[in-house]
C-alpha cells in the first residue's frame, strides 16, 4: 500500500509528476537594502575606524586590504554562495539588536572596540536573519577575517606590548654579546658602547604580528587548500614576529654603533619593512617547509 496519496492522471492520460522542492535563492535585492542601511547606521563608527587607519597606517594599515580581500574571497566563491539553500532565520534577529545596543554602549562609554565589533555582531545577525544558517557558515571565513579591521582593545595591547618588549630586549641582548658587542641590559634599556637602546612600545613587534596574522590567512586561503593550514600558519605567526622583531632590535644595535643616525628616523622606518618583508618570507618559507613534509609522508 502506498504511503501517501498519488497524483490523479492528466487529462490526456499521462501521469503527473510531482515538483521537487527547490531550494531558495539568495535574495540579494532585500540583503542589498538591509546591508546599505546597516552601513548608514553604523557610519559614524565605521568613518573613525577608517580615519584612524589612515592616521596610525604603521600598525593599522593592513586594514585597508581587509575588506577588499573578503570580498574577493567572497566573488571567487560566489557559485558555492549562490548554490547553498537559504531559508530564513528570524531568531538571528536577536544579534542585530544586539549589536546595536552594543553600538549604543561603545558610544556612551567611549569604548571603540565595542562599537566596531558591534557593526560586525549587526552584519552576521542581517545575513544570518535574511539568508539562513547555511550562508553564514558558507561565508565564515571573509567575515572571521573582517576581525582584523578592528583595533584591538587597549589593555589587551598594553597587556601583550610589555612582554614582547621584554623578549626583544632579551635576543638583541643575547645576539649582540654573541657577535661580540659587549651590551648589558637594564630592563627595556639596552647599554652599548657608544650609546644607549630603548626598546619602546613600538618596538614591541605587535604591530607586525598583526600585520603578519591577516597576511597569513589571506596566503593560506589562496595558495593552500587545505583548510587546517590556515590555523597552522596563523599561529605560527606569533613565534615569526618575535624573532624577526629580536633581529630587527639586534640590527639597530649593530647599525648604532658603526653609523648612529641609521638607526632613526628614516632609515629605522625603513629597517622595520625589511624586517616586515623578512618576517613574510619566513612564513612563506614554513609553508613550503610543511609542504615537503606532508607529501614525504603522503608519498
Amino acid at each position: 500500500m502506498d504511503a501517501g496519496l498519488a497524483k490523479p492522471p492528466a487529462s490526456d492520460g499521462s501521469v503527473a509528476v510531482e515538483d521537487a522542492p527547490q531550494s531558495g535563492r539568495l535574495p540579494w535585492p532585500m540583503l542589498a537594502w538591509f546591508l546599505a542601511l546597516l552601513v548608514i547606521l553604523f557610519f559614524p563608527v565605521l568613518q573613525r575606524m577608517v580615519l584612524e587607519w589612515w592616521v596610525d597606517s604603521e600598525q593599522m594599515g593592513h586594514a585597508f586590504f581587509v575588506p577588499i580581500v573578503a570580498g574577493y574571497i567572497v566573488w571567487l566563491d560566489r557559485e558555492r554562495i549562490l548554490a547553498t539553500p537559504t531559508k530564513t532565520c528570524w531568531p538571528a534577529m536577536i544579534l542585530v539588536a544586539w549589536g546595536f545596543c552594543q553600538m549604543l554602549l561603545g558610544f556612551l562609554g567611549a569604548d571603540y572596540f565595542l562599537a566596531r565589533t558591534a557593526f560586525l555582531i549587526s552584519l552576521v545577525g542581517v545575513i544570518w536573519t535574511i539568508a539562513g544558517t547555511k550562508v553564514i557558515r558558507a561565508l565564515a571565513f571573509p567575515l572571521f577575517l573582517l576581525l582584523f579591521m578592528i583595533r584591538i582593545p587597549q589593555f589587551l595591547f598594553q597587556q601583550l606590548t610589555f612582554p614582547l618588549q621584554n623578549i626583544a630586549s632579551s635576543l638583541a641582548t643575547e645576539a649582540l654579546n654573541f657577535i661580540g658587542i659587549p651590551v648589558s641590559r637594564d630592563g627595556n634599556v639596552l647599554e652599548l658602547p657608544g650609546r644607549t637602546l630603548g626598546v619602546v612600545e613600538a618596538c614591541s613587534g605587535i604591530r607586525s604580528m598583526l600585520s603578519l596574522s591577516f597576511l597569513s590567512l589571506a596566503y593560506a586561503y589562496f595558495f593552500d587548500k587545505r583548510v587546517w593550514m590556515r590555523p597552522v600558519l596563523f599561529l605560527s605567526t606569533i613565534p615569526i614576529a618575535i624573532f624577526t622583531n629580536g633581529f630587527r632590535v639586534t640590527m639597530t644595535g649593530i647599525v648604532g654603533e658603526y653609523k648612529r643616525e641609521w638607526a632613526e628616523g628614516f632609515f629605522h622606518s625603513m629597517e622595520g619593512w625589511m624586517v616586515f618583508m623578512l618576517a613574510l618570507f619566513c612564513l612563506m618559507g614554513l609553508h613550503k617547509l610543511i609542504n615537503r613534509f606532508t607529501r614525504s609522508s603522503n608519498a
